[in-house]
């Protein structure tokens, strides 16, 4: 009755115009209430009864008010929705149909409706696509419904985290349309180049092989490296349907356990892929490597070439680092080629470590997977020698290439770095000061001046500063104009070494192609597509990294509550609490302040610094080992939550 009340809705109206308005966006938490945090940088509690208008991510108006002697925001006007098209898990309420968003900080039911499927066919827990259709904020619609469009996975599917990670991106999760009836078109002017000993260098079950390495010894000393690149331009007519389809998709997509190819299966793993004994298009580098590890310039041919050897990492690797009982090659021009391949690694190694940036050797982390989802273990795959080798001919290869579109072209796509941020550069050399290292700010923001921080880094006791001046620097671009790349200490740097799994090695393929024709190139990459693939490059790292995440979740989830330590390294220390990566298996987890004593007013986490202190005695920073144990581990969430071996006391 008094809600219907004219004169008090008047007054209630007239309180609310006296009554300051912030504009801010909304952050849940777990614990049901929320914060309006403002583009100033302050932030407003929101009560639980309110933060049942909104959703985390909302942008709103808010009107604060004070509430038992507190400051309070109450959500007042929708300026942009938080959550538009989103994963949902299914949930009947009293047999009506709802969802809940597939987010951490997302608790509460949402009333539904299906479009285009029966709400008959869904069971609690399946995922399904949905897009918010209601909000309590707008006018006249009183409560959030949504409109589910699309079933994802039942909730029973063993491949949900695949699935669910794909759809929640709007990423396809199969293969091109193959348009069939491929020809390998006749092309009489290419070098014929069957009789060189190629070889390429994967792993066991690589089937699109897209690099194949020649090299021999050159009479002033030194070598000359050839490198062959599939081909699949060859077949892939810039504009034609394959074409427009490898562009939109922007890279081949790799899962664990799993991938989804840019190009059709036939092209990808067949007719361009360079199988041993069979004879392949390829666009080919030849680059002259002095004995000192320098290149010089380098000639670039269209040509039909022949693997004579498909080479395994790890078999390369044992046979070269000597190990016991080591496969070795049964073809002594093949086990040539290796060790000549060695030598010209370890001429390239020394003459980076000098003169460029060599990447720090870290672990990767592979997914053993079943065919029915389940993780059998997670293998550590250290960076051994033949990884190396092929790392740093396809370095040089793409170093290459970048002079000549440089030059030639002026154009093409670059893989760019400008080291530190420009706005951070005073901010890193106080930290570096504080820490005893002295740098000019000005030759900071070189390439010289940056390779010679790095190096300093590298000789530091731990990785401490390193981790601090990670948080300072630029991140890595792509740009359509040649550019420096100081994370990697080139002048240069544009890839199309991998033209089977990346669109932007198309498009340079193109342009080298009418380089070694003397031809003018057709087109040069617009800031469209720069951004397009930049948008896709981080979109598929995100792919990678959330399916990542829910698998070390499953894998792991049965450690819960044991005592079965790990040693894990800090990466971020905030407020919160302390985020680590453990060594064992490269899971990222989360050590909530709470568990690292029983008295927190004695803990300060200072996350600008990347230190802890304990009584005002620091106890730990970043890059440092910790031992733990897994306290809990929320699959749906994805959370892994760990507490340390030893609390502080």
């Amino acid at each position: 009755m008094f809600q219907d009340n004219p004169l008090l809705q008047q007054l209630k109206a007239q309180i609310k115009e006296t009554l300051p308005t912030v504009e801010g966006q909304v952050k849940a938490t777990e614990r049901g209430f929320g914060f309006l945090e403002t583009d100033k940088g302050d932030s407003h509690f929101i009560p639980p009864a309110y933060m049942k208008k909104v959703v985390h991510g909302d942008r709103v108006s808010a009107v604060l008010r004070t509430e038992k002697e507190k400051t309070v925001a109450e959500p007042d006007e929708l300026l942009e929705v938080g959550l538009n098209r989103f994963i949902a898990r299914v949930k009947f309420v009293k047999e009506r149909l709802n969802v809940v968003p597939d987010h951490p900080l997302m608790r509460e039911p949402m009333r539904a409706k299906c479009k285009g499927l029966k709400g008959s066919e869904l069971s609690n827990g399946d995922y399904v696509v949905a897009q918010l259709v209601k909000h309590p904020l707008r006018p006249d619609e009183p409560h959030f419904q949504v409109e589910i469009t699309e079933l994802v996975a039942a909730h029973n599917d063993p491949h949900v985290p695949w699935w669910v990670v794909l759809a929640k991106h709007d990423l396809a999760k199969a293969e091109p349309a193959d348009p069939q009836g491929w020809q390998t078109p006749e092309d009489n002017q290419r070098q014929d180049l069957t009789q060189l000993p190629f070889v390429t260098i994967d792993a066991e079950s690589t089937k699109d092989m897209d690099d194949a390495l020649y090299v021999e010894s050159r009479e002033q000393g030194g070598w000359w490296l050839h490198v062959a690149i599939a081909d699949p331009t060859a077949y892939v007519e810039a504009g034609d349907e394959v074409d427009l389809e490898a562009r939109k998709r922007g890279f081949t997509q790799y899962l664990p356990g799993f991938n989804v190819p840019m190009l059709p299966r036939q092209l990808a793993d067949e007719l361009c892929s360079l199988v041993e004994g069979q004879q392949r298009y390829a666009v080919v580098a030849r680059i002259p490597v002095a004995t000192d590890g320098s290149a010089g310039e380098a000639d670039f041919s269209l040509a039909t070439i022949a693997s004579h050897a498909k080479l395994a990492y790890d078999k390369v690797s044992d046979r070269l680092e000597g190990l016991a009982d080591a496969w070795q090659p049964q073809d002594p021009v093949i086990a040539d080629q290796i060790d000549l391949l060695h030598q010209l690694a370890l001429a390239r190694i020394a003459w980076r470590e000098q003169h460029a940036l060599v990447f720090p050797d870290r672990p990767d982390y592979r997914f053993e997977v079943d065919e029915q989802g389940n993780v059998v273990t997670i293998h550590v795959e250290p960076r051994r020698i033949a990884n190396r080798i092929v790392e740093e001919t396809m370095i040089l290869a793409n170093s290459a290439a970048a002079v000549l579109l440089a030059e030639r072209v002026g154009g093409g796509v670059f893989n760019v770095h400008a080291g530190l941020d420009s706005e951070r550069v005073d901010a890193a050399r106080q930290m570096l000061a504080d820490n005893g290292l002295e740098f000019d700010g000005d030759r900071l923001q070189t390439l010289a001046g940056y390779c010679e921080l790095r190096r300093a880094l590298d000789a530091q006791p731990d990785g401490y500063l390193d981790a601090r001046l990670r948080r300072m620097q630029a991140f890595s671009e792509m740009a359509a104009t040649p550019g420096a790349h100081f994370g990697m200490g080139l002048q240069g740097y544009a890839t199309w070494t991998s033209p089977i799994r990346k669109y932007g090695d198309m498009v340079n393929h193109r342009l080298l192609k009418a380089v070694i024709e003397g031809r003018q190139a057709e087109s040069l990459p617009d800031a469209a597509l720069i951004e397009h693939l930049t948008a896709m490059r981080k979109l598929h790292r995100l792919c990678e990294r959330d399916v990542g995440d829910w698998l070390f979740a499953r894998y792991l989830a049965s450690k819960a509550g044991t005592d079965e330590v790990f040693v894990g390294e800090i990466i971020d220390i905030n407020r919160g609490g302390v985020r680590l990566r453990l060594q064992e298996n490269g899971a990222v987890v989360f050590l909530p302040a709470p568990l690292l004593t029983d008295d927190k007013s004695r803990l300060t986490l200072a996350g600008d610094q990347g230190l802890a202190q304990f009584d005002g005695e620091q106890v730990f920073r970043l890059s440092q080992i910790l031992e733990v144990v897994i306290h809990e581990v929320r699959v749906a969430n994805r959370n892994i939550v760990v507490a340390p071996r030893h609390k502080l006391a």
